[in-house]
């Protein structure tokens, strides 16, 4: 039977910080759990943060690809459990499987980088919005394009409200330029992570470009 509670209390702090497991230990553990997972295919998402100038994204990836990015105003817990619900349950922070994304925004940050190489996965666009979301890679980088335009490129020019519900819902931001889109009389327009958010990544391509 333990008798650590009979000890003298300097001593019994001094076991007890002995024992407690370090946060390199338990980040070691975390991720030796999440490799398991992986190797024995209970990992259906994976997420990390990735610290950028706009605030801290959250990326989260199934075997397809990047699911999602978020900013932090989303709530990130709230993104997790809408992706719980609507992906799988089995989510877990897994950043190393995320190393690749996580590189290539750090260098298109940096202005080292003018596209995105990481494979994505569309599950959470679909229909009109899908379309939308899969034209806006031909706004090359450093450019802009009108909601107008945007649904000319569509096929269907009517369509420009519709447009603007497509990049405001867009679930891979950043990923998916929908920032490089405007208003027709060269207002910034909305945008999820925030106007001033998308008025640092306009900065940031039209400085680096």
């Amino acid at each position: 039977m333990s008798r650590t509670n009979d000890l003298p209390t300097d001593l019994h702090a001094d076991l007890r910080r002995a024992l407690a497991p370090t946060p390199d230990h338990l980040r070691a553990l975390h991720d030796r759990l999440a490799g398991a997972a992986q190797d024995d295919g209970v990992l259906d998402v994976a997420y990390r943060t990735v610290d950028s100038p706009i605030g801290a994204l959250l990326v989260a990836a199934t075997e397809q690809g990047v699911v999602r990015l978020a900013f932090a105003g989303e709530d990130h817990e709230a993104v997790l459990q809408t992706l719980a619900d609507r992906i799988s349950p089995r989510v877990l922070r897994a950043p190393a499987r995320l190393d690749g994304v996580a590189r290539e925004l750090d260098e298109y940050f940096a202005g080292r980088r003018q596209g995105f190489d990481v494979a994505l996965d569309w599950r959470l666009s679909s229909g009109f919005r899908g379309t939308v979301l899969h034209h806006l890679g031909e706004i090359g980088y450093g450019r802009t394009a009108t909601y107008a335009a945007v649904a000319q490129l569509a096929g269907n020019p009517k369509a420009v409200r519709a447009v603007g519900t497509a990049c405001a819902t867009n679930p891979l931001p950043v990923l998916v330029p929908c920032h490089r889109v405007v208003r027709s009389d060269g207002g910034l327009g909305g945008y999820l992570g925030g106007v001033e958010a998308k008025r640092t990544l306009l900065t940031l391509e039209a400085s680096a470009g």
